[in-house]
């Protein structure tokens, strides 16, 4: 069989393989994060998040339409992210063998049965642990950007590797300007396929030129120039240009928006087409090849125009509205997301000597107005740096940064606000660097590569510590090394299912590949090729990202595309393997032994990581979204937090239709104006969101903080707080000398007289509790000021009248303006009403124990999260904490107690032991209301078992933290503390209910641990 056709064959079933697994492991509905939000914007071709992914959303909503009902659409779009990814691993295959063949045989085709055998084996090995590989098998299962992007990448980069090999050929050209194109695309996806450029650069040069150190050099720069042009230019500047020219259509000739941005395109093409045409004529080959180049790059480029025309039919999902040219340049630099310094700026401590408001044009009337946009702050040359690392002022991220470079600083005297003097420590620029390479470089990056190719810990995520989320290979004395004694370690950390031990031979053998890559003369180069994609889409991106600590999730999924480069050394392994055997046999025993010793890897990876990779089965997300809907009454406003509490409940709306009376307010956003314009607007069965405040009140730049002087020291009725604070009357700003006037609260203290009538009228109380009702609510604002989304929040209770339920996915968070004890717990969120109860953090809210048990009992869908067969990572585990899940079925069994209905309450108990096992979630503090209510109904066998079983799991905690060194020790300190107050706790609670043994049982282990320390 020759190579060619035993290359496609063996590439093909490779696809099918990681097809197979992918297709067997999706998530069949939306998963948390940015899915629900990706898959929702699909369906109906909305807005996203910025820089929005339009190529990717109209390839999604292509394969939305096989779906056969609406509750199938995400698992179709799963399809596509799971289709991509087994697309991707197949051109890796392809790129494998390509080398690999270079490698054994030069640019021959002709081999021996051995040497097939070795490059195929090389090709399989690789692909197929990339495959298993866990950060792309994570995003290869799900409705997100990163499985199309790692397409494209892994596409360009086996492109120009056939380039290569018809570079000499005619019309070999056509390969890169079909490079070209697919970049073009791949911006409509995710930026990251364009660090590929200089990796397919240097494979250019070594084609066509003899490599010298000045040609390497200048290949280095001229990829750099072109990377950046597309990046800093192309993208950009294609709609800054289209802008100009829109300003002028719109405000000097009163065409339509978006007039003159038409216009602009039709030029360009116009000119593109021409400067084609007359370079093909005249036999400008190099100019001919630019300008195809930068035409395919701008057609791909264009799925963007899709993003400008959704955006101005105002889809219920629109986010930043990118309407026109000058919101869409906003849209695609991320300005929503503020900046961040890269080369030159500012340690955290700075402080600021001057500010600068930027303006950008914004459509009002028919025309374009100067609007404020952002201010630009300059800070103390005393605290700046090169290349700075440490810059984010927020207190718990300088808390972070110090721990993490051990920052001591320098002394520098600044002067304060009033006139004196104080001391901030600047530091040194190598904490900077020290910063840089234990966080940036070693956890937010080596930490994921070892995940990927030694083996990883658990799935919790990890801001530092020697329990969750580190690298573990398996191999004892080694993990002991960097984690401590591990046969003392819990068994649900011994036992989870994320712990994935591939005792160091995935990167065993990488590092073979690429040192017999590195020492073989007849393809010496390409390694510095395999090499650039590696460091390019690994290190290069930490750099870029500078990201500041405590992310809010795990950032693996960015560097993909460098473990991707590693595979393929996984790959060339084999035939190092292959090479060492080959001194000893022949050459096909010696490929059959490499390929089967090789294979050990991605079976092993693919063992270890399914449990945990396997989402098949899991509906969490979707029915989480579907109990926050219908925890509201009809037409409600919903004000939500955050990703997970917001895109689901998107998806649930957007795509399958539940609920889409209910009006979904994410707090995040509604401190920007374009996000309260949409809420003014009706949106399917939800009327407006009774906000009064007119634009001119909101828009960026005004009342984006209002703050809280308390110059009246008594409650002042809310609307009258509003009117006060939403007059542009001189009289009623706040002045500061040398500075303009600023919107203020004269009090932080407020009421809301209430209508009681109105408030029976529309069910917001029972007949029954009538008398609980307030004549009126009063609450205190906290800190000394709120936020624009605050003010929103305050304006639409102003205005609401009692008229729409108004509920709250959290008593506290973004939108707590302190009125958790107006609140009643009605499931997943938390309704408003004029009835004062306590705002403790376990008991905060009231409870209607007939509302929340008909939610928590009977409609409400689980996601089949307590089944055996559904991993639980650790973002649902996350949620349901924040949900506070356990606690809210404990206060309703206590309620249920309360009112005598034992029978009631003990189902809602067992519902909770059901729905909430351990270890899938792990024991916490909410157990103890469990246990007590089951004791309070004499459950006793049940309580007890839940004691003992809870006191097991704190006792291997407290044995666990004290087998660790002192150092570690000290760092644990409060959960050691933690740890043993809850077994004082348990046995405390024993013993309160009569149950004497089970306390001196916990008491026995109390004395065992901490004798053991």
């Amino acid at each position: 069989m020759t190579f060619r056709k035993a290359n496609n064959i063996t590439g093909w079933i490779v696809f099918a393989i990681s097809a197979i697994v992918y297709l067997l492991t999706i998530e069949p509905t939306a998963s948390f994060w940015d899915c629900g939000e990706f898959i929702a914007t699909a369906f109906k071709l909305e807005v996203g998040h910025p820089p929005g992914a339009p190529l990717f959303m109209m390839i999604a909503r292509f394969f939305s339409i096989f779906a056969p009902d609406v509750t199938k659409v995400a698992a179709m779009i799963n399809i596509m992210s799971a289709l991509a990814s087994a697309f991707t691993i197949l051109f890796l295959f392809w790129s494998i063998t390509h080398l690999a063949r270079k490698l054994v045989v030069g640019g021959l085709y002709e081999m021996t049965t051995g040497q097939l055998i070795a490059v195929l084996a090389s090709g399989a090995v690789g692909a197929l642990a990339y495959t298993f590989s866990d950060t792309f098998w994570f995003s290869a299962v799900e409705a997100e950007v990163y499985a199309m992007s790692s397409l494209f990448t892994a596409f360009v980069f086996w492109a120009i590797l056939k380039w290569e090999e018809q570079a000499d050929s005619p019309h070999s050209t056509r390969w890169l300007i079909l490079i070209a194109y697919v970049m073009g695309l791949s911006i409509g996806v995710h930026l990251l396929n364009l660090l590929t450029i200089p990796a397919i650069a240097f494979i250019y040069y070594f084609k066509k030129y003899q490599p010298t150190r000045n040609g390497v050099i200048a290949t280095l720069l001229i990829s750099g120039v072109i990377l950046g042009s597309i990046l800093y230019i192309i993208i950009p500047g294609t709609f800054k240009v289209g802008s100009w020219f829109d300003l002028v259509f719109v405000n000097s000739f009163g065409l339509p928006y978006n007039s003159g941005l038409l216009f602009y395109f039709i030029l360009l093409f116009g000119s593109l087409a021409y400067g084609i045409y007359s370079s093909h004529k005249k036999g400008k080959v190099l100019l001919n090849i630019i300008l195809l180049s930068v035409t395919v790059i701008l057609i791909g480029y264009s799925s963007y125009m899709m993003i400008v025309i959704r955006a101005y039919a105002d889809t219920p999902i629109n986010e930043n509205n990118p309407s026109n040219a000058f919101s869409l340049i906003s849209y695609l630099n991320r300005e929503q997301y503020g900046d961040r310094p890269l080369i030159y700026g500012q340690y955290y401590n700075a402080p600021v000597t001057s500010s600068e408001d930027v303006k950008n044009w914004v459509a009002k009337d028919g025309k374009y107005v100067k609007s404020y946009q952002k201010t630009v702050y300059e800070f103390d040359d005393r605290f700046k740096t090169i290349f700075p690392r440490m810059y984010s002022p927020q207190a718990d991220h300088v808390a972070e940064y110090k721990k993490w470079a051990n920052i001591e600083g320098r002394p520098v005297q600044v002067r304060t606000r009033d006139g004196g003097t104080e001391t901030r420590y600047v530091p040194t620029f190598g904490e900077n660097l020290l910063f840089f390479f234990r966080y940036q470089i070693g956890h937010m990056y080596l930490r994921y590569f070892m995940w990927n190719f030694v083996g990883r810990q658990n799935d919790v995520q990890s801001h530092g510590g020697v329990d969750n989320g580190n690298w573990i290979s398996g191999i004892k004395p080694i993990d002991e090394i960097f984690l401590g004694n591990q046969d003392a370690i819990p068994d649900y950390m011994k036992n989870h299912p994320a712990r994935n031990t591939y005792y160091f031979l995935p990167l065993i053998l990488g590092l073979l590949g690429l040192f017999y890559q590195l020492q073989t003369k007849k393809d010496k180069k390409n390694f510095w090729v395999v090499f650039m994609l590696f460091f390019l889409t690994g290190v290069a991106i930490v750099v870029y990202l500078n990201q500041y600590p405590l992310q809010p999730r795990e950032r693996d999924y960015a560097y993909a595309g460098s473990f991707y480069a590693f595979a393929i050394w996984i790959g060339l392994g084999t035939l190092a393997v292959y090479e060492w055997f080959r001194k000893k046999l022949s050459e096909t025993p010696s490929a059959v032994v490499a390929l089967a010793l090789s294979m050990v890897v991605p079976v092993i990876m693919g063992v270890e990581n399914w449990d945990d990779h396997d989402r098949s089965g899991r509906y969490v997300a979707r029915d989480f979204a579907y109990n926050y809907l219908n925890s509201c009454e009809p037409n409600a406003i919903l004000f939500t937090n955050g990703d997970n509490d917001t895109f689901p409940l998107w998806y649930a709306q957007e795509v399958e239709g539940i609920r889409t009376d209910v009006r979904i307010v994410n707090l995040s956003l509604l401190g920007t104006d374009w996000y309260i314009d949409q809420m003014k607007m009706k949106c399917y069965e939800s009327d407006p969101v009774p906000i009064k405040m007119e634009r001119d009140k909101y828009i960026m730049g005004k009342r984006d903080v209002v703050y809280v002087i308390n110059r009246l020291n008594e409650p002042i009725e809310l609307k009258q707080l509003m009117d006060f604070v939403l007059s542009d009357d001189p009289d009623k700003k706040y002045v500061v000398p040398g500075e303009d006037p600023i919107d203020y609260f004269p009090t932080n203290k407020i009421k809301l007289t209430v209508d009681k009538k109105k408030v029976l009228e529309t069910g917001t109380v029972k007949a029954k509790d009538s008398s609980l009702i307030v004549d009126q609510m009063e609450w205190t604002l906290k800190g000394n000021y709120i936020t624009k989304s605050a003010l929103a929040i305050l304006d639409i209770i102003a205005n609401n009248n009692w008229e729409r339920p108004i509920y709250f996915v959290s008593p506290f968070g973004d939108g707590d303006i302190g009125i958790a004890k107006y609140l009643q717990h009605e499931g997943f969120a938390y309704r408003l009403v004029p009835i004062e109860s306590s705002d403790n953090y376990l008991d905060v809210a009231r409870i209607d124990s007939d509302i929340l048990y008909d939610r928590l009992m009977n409609k409400f869908r689980w996601g089949r999260m307590n089944e055996p067969d559904v991993f639980i990572d650790h973002n649902i585990q996350r949620t349901s904490i924040v949900l506070k899940l356990r606690n809210s079925f404990s206060r309703l069994a206590g309620k249920l107690i309360e009112e005598g209905k034992k029978d009631s309450a003990m189902k809602v108990l067992d519902k909770a032991v059901e729905l909430l096992p351990h270890p899938k979630f792990p024991y916490d503090f909410l157990m103890f209301g469990i246990i007590e209510n089951y004791y309070k109904l004499n459950a006793i066998d049940k309580a007890n078992r839940l004691v003992l079983d809870y006191a097991n799991f704190a006792n291997q905690n407290l044995r666990y933290y004290a087998s660790l060194d002192e150092d570690l020790q000290r760092y644990y300190k409060d959960d050691i503390g933690i740890a043993a107050q809850t077994l004082q706790e348990l046995s405390s609670v024993a013993e309160t209910y009569g149950q004497n043994q089970v306390a001196i049982d916990i008491q026995k282990m109390i004395q065992t641990s901490l004798s053991a320390r």
